[in-house]
């Protein structure tokens, strides 16, 4: 009998008396959740968060909203909170929503987007429960829904026109030029933020529209 025949032999006498094998191993949790921890001092830069917020504003971007579906533990909270990258939700019962300015496209094979979110953030976890999440983005000429979705102490969604994005049921927001639809793929630690990772369920676009932009704390637009 070859070393084969002989490994063959040994696996299913230890399999026949209950003996955990190489083969079978023991079941893993696939996607352990990361431990949250403060930033230690001996980790932070000398640079003040007034210029590193100074000199990252010379940073152009586009604008969204981060949108959830409510959940059935979204009754027992409370309100939410959460500046830049989280806002108070649309009532403790209905959907959560927040303005994100850090979005990006992750990965066209498989389909990925990502955006930021503060640690601090009470919207979150409302959008961690749900599972799902939509993007919707800004035009130019909504910046007033944008400002809407970034404050706190009010039910953002009062008055906002939505209908349920096509399969994971998240608020798409009327007249956004695009639409992105998505399951959490992933979340990582990122400092004092979460880097969230979203596989990409379906989307649309409205056609031709230009962007709402933001730069140095300001929105604004395209000019000839």
């Amino acid at each position: 009998m070859g070393h084969a025949g002989m490994a063959a032999t040994v696996v299913r006498y230890l399999r026949s008396v209950g003996s955990p094998t190489a083969a079978e191993p023991a079941p893993v949790d696939a996607h352990p959740r990361p431990d949250l921890r403060a930033v230690g001092d001996d980790e932070r830069a000398p640079i003040s968060p007034a210029e590193f917020r100074a000199v990252l504003g010379n940073f152009a971007s586009g604008v969204t909203i981060i949108t959830a579906p409510a959940t059935a533990e979204d009754g027992e909270g409370g309100g939410e909170s959460g500046g830049e990258s989280g806002g108070e939700s649309g009532g403790a019962s209905g959907p959560a929503g927040f303005a994100c300015q850090s979005f990006a496209s992750l990965s066209l094979d498989p389909p990925l987007v990502t955006f930021m979110v503060a640690r601090t953030s009470t919207s979150w976890p409302r959008i961690a429960r749900a599972g799902v999440f939509c993007v919707n983005i800004l035009g130019a000429e909504q910046g007033e829904l944008c400002r809407a979705f970034a404050v706190s102490g009010a039910d953002k969604f009062a008055g906002v026109e939505h209908a349920p994005a096509p399969v994971t049921g998240s608020p798409r927001l009327a007249a956004v030029p695009a639409w992105i639809d998505c399951r959490i793929h992933a979340v990582h630690t990122g400092g004092d933020h979460l880097i969230v990772v979203g596989r990409v369920e379906a989307m649309g676009a409205a056609g031709e529209g230009e962007p709402l932009l933001f730069h140095k704390g300001r929105f604004g637009r395209f000019a000839d």
